[in-house]
């Protein structure tokens, strides 16, 4: 799970294998080492209609309709995205760059833009 975070806006990108983990078990937990503390992120499945996302304590929780995953798991649609109070979020699908990055890509959805 990849976070974005700029100005007031959290973008969340999604491997195959982590929807499918999301769809299975109703969340997702990461977390990023500091010296003496860790910011850590997760995305919650919650029976409500919207995303929406809190700050508690060192952990971002964006809590994510448990509709929204299913869809992601079983569809084509790329994501969701929804202002809550004054940040706006966005779940995707992370998809094979188009440029050459020296990360491992395989596990990431297939880029509609390359004809493969």
């Amino acid at each position: 799970m990849k976070i974005r975070i700029k100005g007031n806006s959290i973008r969340y990108r999604l491997t195959k294998s982590e929807v499918e983990k999301l769809w299975r078990e109703d969340h997702l937990e990461e977390n990023t080492a500091f010296p003496g503390k860790s910011l850590q992120y997760a995305i919650y499945s919650t029976d409500d209609s919207i995303l929406s996302a809190d700050f508690k304590g060192d952990k971002i929780v964006l809590s994510m309709p448990k509709t929204m995953i299913e869809t992601l798991q079983l569809s084509d649609k790329v994501g969701f995205e929804q202002t809550a109070g004054p940040v706006y979020l966005l779940v995707e699908k992370d998809f094979v760059c188009i440029d050459k990055v020296d990360e491992d890509q395989s596990d990431n959805y297939p880029n509609p833009h390359l004809n493969c």
